[in-house]
């Protein structure tokens, strides 16, 4: 595996096969695990898989937790060659972004509602970070969790908008054996907070299957369940067209069920398809 923390040394990497990368901030999982398997997959036997690690300053909202975001470098270093990487892409953030920086790539649509709007800022930040490495390391393809459904959009938005001949796979959302959808987030949580978060994927299952038909009765449900555990602070819970992200007043296909709950100082989210 090679490790590159520069942009020219990235740039200047000669190479004859097509590149798949999977972009993160680190502190891997076996959800990124997953990502790694689907690029590999993908790449095939003369392919290349790239991961490049960033903790991204610019989607972090005044007084969030960029400054206690993990950063465990060897650990992160060692799962990719394990996981059989073959690029790794690990810039500091003066490598990756000017102090006089003025340009942005920024979102309009799909940024507006859910997480954008309870994180002002954070859509332009993934973005342009996100423009940057497929400039940077020009990948044929590039894979992205559903677990973060509403990035998936946007960077899938970018992509087209923008011309980024690229191709955006989705994977499906990987879950702890108790439901709870795989984050780096959930190292933050202590002992209770953990064993209670599990009661995001209860209520998303809840509501999914009820086979209730108005958007209000299924977030009501999901809510209430949530409820049901004392350390649970829901930020949201809304139903959304899965292609626009806006709001729908009742079930109909392509229907998503979002939403963003705090345990402790922990902000977990988490979505489903509706049926």
């Amino acid at each position: 595996m090679k490790i590159v923390t520069t942009i020219a040394e990235a740039q200047s990497r000669q190479r004859s096969k097509p590149r798949v990368l999977v972009p993160t901030m680190g502190a891997l999982h076996k959800a990124h695990l997953e990502l790694i398997r689907v690029a590999r997959e993908r790449a095939g036997p003369n392919g290349e898989v790239a991961v490049s690690i960033f903790v991204n300053p610019l989607q972090f909202v005044p007084g969030s937790d960029y400054e206690q975001y993990p950063r465990p470098e060897k650990a992160d270093e060692e799962f990719c060659r394990n996981a059989g990487v073959d690029l790794l892409f690990r810039p500091a953030a003066r490598e990756l972004y000017f102090e006089d920086r003025s340009a942005y790539v920024e979102e309009a649509s799909l940024s507006s509602v859910l997480e954008g709007k309870s994180r002002p800022g954070h859509f332009r930040g993934v973005c342009t970070v996100v423009a940057k490495l497929f400039n940077i390391l020009a990948p044929e393809v590039a894979t992205f969790g559903e677990k973060d459904f509403q990035q998936l959009a946007i960077v899938r938005r970018m992509v087209r908008d923008l011309n980024f001949k690229i191709d955006i796979i989705a994977v499906p959302t990987v879950r702890e054996d108790d439901g709870l959808a795989c984050s780096s987030r959930n190292r933050y949580l202590n002992l209770e907070e953990r064993k209670q978060a599990a009661v995001l994927h209860k209520a998303l299952l809840a509501a999914a299957s009820a086979n209730k038909r108005s958007a209000s009765d299924v977030v009501d449900l999901a809510r209430k369940v949530i409820s049901e555990v004392q350390l649970a602070d829901i930020d949201y819970v809304e139903l959304v067209d899965a292609e626009t992200l806006q709001p729908v007043e009742m079930v109909r296909p392509n229907s998503l069920l979002a939403l963003a709950v705090l345990f402790g100082k922990t902000r977990l989210i988490d979505n489903i398809r509706l049926p």
